[in-house]
């Protein structure tokens, strides 16, 4: 929300219709403007791309570089689909998703690259340069790499608000801009391992990135995430400012210790994995169960209102906030009605994340001057897909 505009989150929830009602389009951009962010975006894109595969072709050669990435895939099967997971109930855009892996891969991992070795260059007039590499991982590139990576989850808070839902979303974009980050990373030091050791030494450092720690980056990064996210559901602006601060220290002082123990290697590498990491690892896989599951009671709890003014049914709301209950639904339709039915129930299910989470951000006063608008046409939406899905099944 902007300036003084403020919803009433008092306001009562619009009254079902009597007759008929027409779905409601979603506005979009204007042809023109979408292109031109399109055209900008895939220059931009473009442009990183050659820069970062120059970098890591410089240092490492073309074939090895290609080896790389093609190991560097691997890891990707893993971090990637449990953040979909995570996204299940109402998901992120695809376009959003792939820029931010994009932006992760390719303008994030240029800003480090840069930025690190600028900040090496100046410790290397003081320092050995062995000395000086280590001190760089430690205390430059956590805050460079770090800010990077949460500058495109700032910037999706800033400039498409009715995308982003809280800390659902923040993880989301902060956990696909990472993993996006690691991927290129990992090309480059699998590339440069297969390089300097061969076979033993990309087994080894595939083993350690890939197998070990593919979490490590998203699991920095989301620390952000929740910080942008605690501040996307509040109007208190010592909240707006501290929330996403405290979240991005927290995730450089993560990454720093990280860090801290790479460099350090052997037995201080082994310690920090298995008295931190793992721990850490576990915590984060609790908390992104918890979060999901948190993400549908709410679903449940701001739903309500429209199965109290006849919008809904108590079991249709009961289906709406369990991913397993879901899923029967789609099933249900895809066994009675064909494909249109389960892709009206689908889109059913998908205004009503939206609606709930659109309520949600009315009632904390943080939905923009068109709530009330997009409020009725996800409401014409539900109306025109439950007609349809039930009529096929008829």
């Amino acid at each position: 929300m902007s300036g003084d505009q403020a919803v009433d989150t008092n306001a009562t929830v619009p009254s079902p219709p009597e007759g008929s009602r027409a779905a409601g389009a979603h506005r979009g951009r204007s042809a023109i403007r979408r292109w031109v962010i399109v055209g900008i975006a895939t220059v931009g894109f473009g442009l990183a791309a050659l820069a970062v595969a120059s970098a890591i072709g410089a240092a490492a050669g073309v074939s090895a570089s290609l080896l790389g990435l093609v190991v560097a895939t691997i890891p990707l099967g893993i971090v990637v689909p449990t953040f979909m997971w995570l996204d299940r109930f109402e998901a992120e855009p695809t376009r959003y998703l792939v820029r931010a892996f994009l932006w992760g891969a390719l303008i994030a991992v240029l800003i480090a690259m840069t930025l690190n070795t600028a900040g090496q260059l100046v410790l290397w007039g003081s320092v050995p340069e062995e000395e000086s590499l280590a001190l760089t991982a430690v205390f430059v590139a956590p805050f460079v790499e770090e800010a990077a990576k949460g500058l495109f989850v700032l910037l999706v808070w800033r400039f498409a608000k009715r995308e982003f839902d809280g800390i659902t979303d923040g993880m989301v974009y902060a956990g696909v801009t990472a993993a996006g980050f690691a991927f290129t990373e990992n090309i480059q030091y699998l590339a440069i391992a297969w390089v300097e050791h061969g076979q033993q030494g990309l087994t080894a450092t595939f083993v350690g990135r890939c197998l070990l720690s593919p979490f490590a980056h998203p699991m920095f990064t989301i620390c952000t995430g929740i910080g942008i996210g605690v501040a996307s559901m509040s109007r208190r602006g010592i909240v707006r400012v501290l929330a996403p601060l405290g979240g991005f220290l927290l995730a450089v002082i993560a990454h720093a210790v990280w860090n801290l123990a790479a460099v350090s290697g052997g037995e201080g590498l082994i310690a920090v994995y298995l008295v931190v990491q793992v721990p850490l690892f576990l915590a984060f896989l609790g908390f992104v169960v918890w979060v999901r599951r948190r993400e549908g009671r709410l679903i449940g709890q701001f739903l309500n209102a429209y199965a109290d003014a006849g919008w809904l049914s108590s079991a249709e709301v009961a289906m709406l906030a369990s991913m397993p209950k879901r899923r029967e639904a789609r099933q249900w339709a895809r066994a009675n009605g064909g494909r249109q039915a389960l892709r009206s129930m689908e889109d059913f299910q998908d205004a009503a994340s939206e609606l709930a989470l659109l309520r949600r951000r009315m009632h904390h006063s943080t939905a923009d001057a068109r709530a009330l608008t997009d409020e009725r046409e996800l409401l014409a939406v539900l109306v025109r897909r439950r007609r349809e899905f039930a009529g096929q099944v008829l």
